[in-house]
């Protein structure tokens, strides 16, 4: 990108030098500005190289207290890596909020405790439907949505739907959404605000993401209780969104956690990842949520009976 902008601004100005002289000084530019930012062999070079990323891409960036920070940090006598580490860490924080981190490598995925979504009818009319985090290192994206999907599809004629978002703790929200395709309508399911622009995300978007398509929607006047807690978060928080402004919609539980925001993830030379919030996510109702939990309907520690007792009434 830096080498076509150069070239293409020299010619223009330029048009009478020839194009051999142009393509060498804006190589010249670009390697210079490359070097920069690929020095991640040194402490303060790799400090640099994600001071140089959260500045151009974090959600507050443009707050004067992460200009102070980010002088301060760049001060900084870095003795060793551990000590790059901890400044990065603290920097990313303070640029895009408590969602950002600076992530270690994943030496096996032990630590990884994914399970494949539960579906079962309750009684004879309710659909219930529990979603857990899901990232796609040991259950597949498409096992995980068709789990759901499938079973949905199966029972469109049920009178009333409950979807489990507690302890979804996030991970990827696009097989989540597809999954639950059957019940949200078409259309804009959620938004994306960061610093410059708002951006829609449709449905059909999603499906398709997934391999999915279009699938046969439940009645529109379908009931749908949705039920959250304290471990509701990011792409578990995206899901319950889909579904906020519905007027055959009532949610359940206990406020989530509060990391309703998206994040862009930046490989680092040593296997590190920062992990950087870019953008709030923003409901249907243009609701604009980030670092606050949501608020269920019904406040309450028995959500699957006082969903269930509202779904049969």
């Amino acid at each position: 990108m830096i080498l076509l902008c150069v070239e293409s601004l020299i010619l223009k100005y330029l048009s009478t030098m020839k194009k051999s002289i142009v393509l060498v000084i804006a190589a010249a530019i670009c390697l210079a500005g490359c070097s920069l930012l690929d020095n991640q062999s040194t402490p303060k070079g790799y400090v640099k190289h994600c001071v140089r990323i959260l500045d151009k891409n974090a959600l507050y960036a443009d707050t004067p207290e992460w200009k102070d920070t980010m002088k301060a940090i760049l001060s900084e006598d870095l003795q060793d890596m551990e000590t790059a580490h901890n400044a990065v860490a603290r920097a990313a924080r303070v640029a895009g909020g408590k969602h950002s981190q600076l992530l270690p490598p994943v030496k096996d995925t032990a630590s990884y405790n994914e399970t494949v979504p539960e579906v079962q009818m309750i009684g004879e009319s309710i659909a219930y439907v529990y979603l857990p985090a899901h990232s796609g290192v040991k259950v597949s994206d498409s096992l995980y949505t068709y789990t759901i999907l499938n079973f949905l599809k199966a029972h469109t004629d049920a009178k009333g739907v409950v979807i489990d978002l507690r302890d979804n703790t996030g991970g990827n929200m696009y097989p989540m959404i597809a999954a639950l395709s059957p019940v949200i309508p078409d259309g804009d399911v959620i938004r994306f605000k960061n610093k410059k622009r708002t951006t829609p995300i449709p449905l059909e978007y999603i499906t398709n993401s997934q391999g999915v398509g279009a699938s046969e929607k439940f009645p529109a006047e379908t009931p749908i209780a949705v039920l959250t807690n304290d471990w509701t978060a990011s792409s578990g928080e995206a899901t319950l969104l889909c579904f906020r402004g519905l007027p055959n919609v009532k949610t359940f539980g206990t406020p989530t956690a509060g990391y309703a925001s998206a994040n862009v993830t930046y490989p680092l030379a040593d296997g590190y990842t920062l992990l950087v919030t870019t953008s709030c996510d923003m409901a249907r109702t243009g609701e604009v949520f980030c670092d606050d939990p949501i608020a269920p309907e019904v406040e309450t520690n028995t959500p699957l009976k006082e969903a269930v007792n509202w779904l049969l009434n």
